[in-house]
């Protein structure tokens, strides 16, 4: 007997993965555009979630461009990013404490300010861009609310081959391969999470009542021109590599935190383990050969 999950965001790079990977244990309903359901309108959200059997909610959906989200700033509460990722969620919350579900929220790396060697999830967030800060609003209404919880923050997830959004190691094989050089960022540090990963991670917290917040990201951290090194590596491309310092990169673009290197310590005690991003790429080039 399949599990049932309600979901918000399946139609997105990471949903569809975690849906196709978990398909097998669990039943997935999509709270979506898609399914006709906008997060943002209380009355629709408050009707599915009230008629689903799910007593989980999985909400992946946000709006997640790090730019646009920035452009969305100058309209504050009206703006898109705000919308869905904080009133999108209040509406989730609401209707879950009316209905006695419980919520898994899926937050980001961005919401700390990079300025330490590493985050734990005790950490303090002090997001430095709009984006950041709409997804820790999101984080702060569901753990300051009645509704039984958790926050899984996820970091630069990548996968095998998805034609509708590329992730950033498709968008950097693409580029290697068709202008033969590439500018890379050598002051940003990231932790790829290959979102395989991911998805088994979530079937452990879809499967027991584990509250809190917890790291599902990878188990290496390093510069984003150190990935793109590595990347060209493991997929046997050529091209040229330069690198570039994150204020001339982002130059007129949201600011990006320094060092995103986010600890997974805690999860591994739920006994989750998480690739590495070399053993990952190496996963992906198998998986995109098919």
């Amino acid at each position: 007997m399949k599990i049932p999950i309600l979901a918000t965001g399946l139609s997105g790079m990471v949903g569809t993965r975690v849906a196709e990977i978990l398909s097998d244990n669990f039943e997935f309903e999509d709270i979506s555009l898609a399914t006709g359901i906008d997060i943002t309108d209380k009355k629709s959200v408050d009707r599915v979630i009230s008629e689903s059997e799910s007593k989980i909610i999985l909400h992946l959906a946000a709006k997640t461009d790090v730019d646009s989200c920035e452009d969305d700033k100058i309209l504050g509460e009206e703006g898109a990013a705000w919308q869905i990722n904080v009133v999108g969620t209040e509406n989730i919350i609401e209707a879950a404490k009316a209905n006695g579900k419980r919520v898994i929220y899926i937050s980001t790396d961005f919401v700390f300010n990079g300025t330490k060697d590493g985050y734990q999830e005790d950490d303090k967030p002090n997001p430095v861009s709009w984006y950041g800060y709409t997804k820790y609003q999101g984080e702060e209404r569901l753990s300051t609310s009645d509704v039984s919880f958790t926050v899984l923050r996820i970091s630069y997830p990548y996968r095998n081959l998805f034609e509708q959004k590329k992730d950033f190691v498709h968008r950097i094989i693409d580029q290697l391969k068709i202008d033969g050089k590439i500018m890379a960022v050598r002051d940003h540090i990231i932790t790829p999470t290959f979102i395989d990963d991911i998805a088994f991670g979530l079937s452990v917290f879809l499967k027991r009542n584990i509250s809190g917040i917890y790291h599902l990201v990878g188990s290496s951290s390093l510069s984003a021109e150190a990935a793109t090194r590595l990347i060209r590596t493991v997929f046997n491309l050529s091209g040229e590599i330069n690198p570039i310092d994150r204020s001339v990169y982002f130059k007129d673009r949201a600011f990006r935190p320094f060092n995103l290197t986010l600890r997974n310590d805690k999860i591994g005690k739920l006994g989750i383990r998480m690739s590495n991003f070399k053993e990952g790429l190496k996963t992906v080039k198998t998986q995109d050969s098919l």
